[in-house]
């Protein structure tokens, strides 16, 4: 065993440290991809550098040959420390560039930062990801959340501290089941079912809450999406299954056009004249062509619905392997237990947090963007959604990579957000940042928005957007009464 392995891998971390889909003790692979998260305590030792022997390092993320990690890491230390990245190379693309090696065989390409700091966070990209002194022993709480690209492997500490309890909270009814009602729909000819949640307009929410008897909750910001997908609304004709007691809702786009679906809908309606042979109508390039040929009346008021779809031809959402609900299951694997064709209900996971006064709210997830998260968590992959990260109609939802263990998405305490239904800017489009201890031991409940602020501002937790796979981080996780 050469020098590196014999430095750097010192000591494989418990499975618990693996992290996928945003969930302890799980490890997701998706090809050669793989999510992982953790949050550990380590102490530095002797770099095995050459040229390095006096310096300390704690390599965090460990050298793997074709390995690439990408994401994020927050860290505290009990001295100020430098950042290293190390970068596979061959040693013919070295040509004077700072590189690290142990054997002088190996070549790393070495990013070195030092911002003269003893905490933290930054974004990563590279082969091993460590933290560094000239010569000053430190310890260092470090939380780190991203992907393994490449081949797959386990990730490595270098001399982590005695295991420590970590402080938890059990919450009642953390994870409760979701029935909600399930609409027909098409596309070209072919049948989809789908769910409505939530809408930008009140009158329509509340008629289409009464038509449906499951609450359409409110989100007047959702009217400044983009990207949309369009539902056409028929308010006459053939009489049917549609919202309004005649044929069903036509869509333009599918999860099948990964590209160009979205949940989000602009609502259409169309009102046949009179006279006209009123024919169903199961494709949107025939409902233009009767728009063009003025035999129909069409009604767009600018009403945005999220109107995620469950099934569709030739596809359906992600059904769990096990229907069963408890407290401390796993988070992703897929969001719904039951579609029920016969009594026309879809039954979500439904998620226990906060918002933003500490009141109890319960979501579902839909669906997300970028793919990874998407993957893990078992919903769809929406790369139109990704816009919104700097549109009104995505609120910010806080998450915790750290602290007391729990039932949120990272393992920890449920998160907070920062609108709930009846708010005045609440959506369910959710940008989401991340919510981390600088020293987690000192961890407490946090249950209100101003809680995170407070705690911001007394240095005892760093807020961070976040960015999985270097990407914009979009979910749609609409907040719904799952005991009405």
């Amino acid at each position: 065993m050469n020098r590196v392995l014999l430095a750097v891998i010192v000591v494989g971390v418990s499975a618990g440290l693996i992290f996928a889909a945003s969930m302890p003790e799980q490890t997701a692979t998706a090809g050669f991809n793989k999510k992982f998260h953790f949050t550990e305590t380590v102490v530095s030792s002797l770099s095995p550098g050459v040229g390095h022997e006096t310096h300390q390092l704690s390599m965090i993320l460990s050298p793997n040959k074709g390995t690439i990690y990408d994401g994020s890491m927050t860290y505290t230390a009990s001295t100020p420390v430098q950042l290293i990245v190390l970068h596979e190379i061959d040693e013919s693309d070295a040509r004077g560039q700072p590189t690290w090696t142990v054997d002088g065989e190996t070549i790393y390409g070495w990013t070195f930062i030092d911002e003269g700091k003893s905490s933290g966070s930054f974004e990563y990209t590279g082969a091993a990801v460590g933290l560094h002194t000239r010569g000053d022993e430190f310890t260092a709480t470090v939380s780190v959340d991203g992907w393994i690209r490449g081949q797959p492997t386990d990730i490595i500490l270098q001399n982590p501290s005695v295991d420590i309890p970590e402080p938890s909270i059990d919450l009642g009814d953390a994870s409760v089941p979701a029935t909600i009602p399930l609409h027909s729909g098409m596309h070209d000819g072919g049948d989809i079912l789908y769910i409505i949640t939530d809408a930008s307009d009140a009158e329509w929410a509340e008629d289409v809450s009464e038509r449906q008897e499951w609450r359409v909750e409110l989100a007047p910001p959702l009217a400044s999406a983009d990207n949309l997908n369009t539902m056409y609304v028929f308010t006459n004709g053939e009489k049917g299954d549609g919202i309004y007691g005649y044929q069903n809702e036509v869509f333009a786009y599918t999860p099948e056009q990964s590209d160009d679906y979205n949940a989000l809908s602009k609502l259409v309606e169309i009102t046949w004249k009179p006279g006209q042979n009123q024919q169903v109508q199961e494709y949107e390039s025939d409902i233009l062509d009767l728009i063009d040929a003025g035999r129909v009346l069409v009604r767009d008021e600018g009403i945005v619905v999220n109107a995620p779809q469950i099934v569709w031809p030739d596809g359906q959402m992600m059904v769990r392997a096990d229907p069963t609900i408890t407290n401390d299951m796993e988070y992703g694997g897929g969001q719904i237990t039951e579609i029920n064709k016969e009594d026309m209900t879809v039954t979500f996971v439904a998620h226990r947090g906060w918002g933003p006064d500490g009141r109890t709210i319960y979501y579902i997830v839909t669906d997300a963007t970028p793919s990874g998260p998407a993957e893990t968590m078992g919903v769809l992959h929406t790369p139109t959604t990704g816009s919104l990260i700097t549109n009104a109609a995505a609120v910010d939802l806080y998450q915790f990579s750290n602290g007391l263990a729990s039932t949120g998405p990272l393992g920890f305490q449920p998160g907070i957000a920062s609108a709930a239904p009846g708010d005045d800017n609440y959506s369910p489009m959710w940008r989401i940042y991340l919510v981390s201890w600088n020293d987690p031991s000192k961890a407490t409940l946090l249950e209100t928005r101003a809680d995170i602020d407070r705690h911001v501002k007394n240095e005892m937790v760093i807020t961070s957007i976040a960015r999985p796979m270097n990407s914009d981080h979009i979910v749609n996780c609409p907040f719904i009464d799952p005991f009405q």
